[in-house]
């Protein structure tokens, strides 16, 4: 459970670290130059690779499995949360009504994984990770003026998303049943 709260940590010190401290994340830019996103990015990558063997390893105890109905949710939630991260990308319609796209769709993932997941690891893992999340938006909220929306959404860019969506979505149920986690049923 240590290697998952330390991953939890990391993570969320490289991502709130240049809003909470821009001063001195300005100073460590200035001093490593252009290392200094390679740093962020290893300790991004350091801190998933914690949160994934941490997580393997925890044990705990386990208040509930996984069900038809809570499989059903989740993955509406997680093709939801694919296309609020295709949406982002594509800059269609739904970015106008969603402030943070991207983080409303990775809490929606935690969200979705808590569903199915309740178990003690899942507790911490993806409600750490809710609550980075929910964190991150609060920051960005008070640091970011709202961007005046757009009025015109090409229809191509609402399709590409939708594609995209499906496409991902395969791929990662795909993924976990290759890794033995059914995504479908219980």
């Amino acid at each position: 459970m240590i290697l998952l709260i330390l991953g939890l940590f990391f993570w969320t010190f490289a991502h709130v670290f240049k809003r909470l401290a821009p001063e001195r994340r300005a100073e460590v830019t200035n001093e490593l130059g252009e290392s200094s996103k390679g740093l962020f990015a290893a300790l991004i990558v350091g801190s998933i690779i914690l949160m994934i063997v941490g997580y393997k390893a925890a044990g705990g105890p386990v208040w509930w499995g996984r069900s038809g109905a809570l499989v059903g949710i989740n993955n509406l939630l997680m093709l939801l949360a694919i296309y609020l991260f295709a949406a982002s990308g594509a800059k269609t319609w739904i970015t106008s009504k969603v402030r943070n796209p991207q983080l409303t769709a990775f809490k929606l993932w935690c969200i979705a994984h808590l569903l199915v997941n309740g178990d003690l690891a899942s507790f911490v893992l993806f409600g750490g990770l809710l609550g980075w999340a929910i964190w991150q938006v609060i920051i960005l909220n008070r640091v970011t003026e709202r961007p005046e929306p757009k009025t015109d959404y090409p229809r191509d860019k609402e399709i590409k998303a939708a594609v995209a969506t499906v496409v991902v979505f395969a791929v990662v149920a795909g993924v976990h049943g290759w890794l033995g986690y059914s995504p479908f049923g219980s």
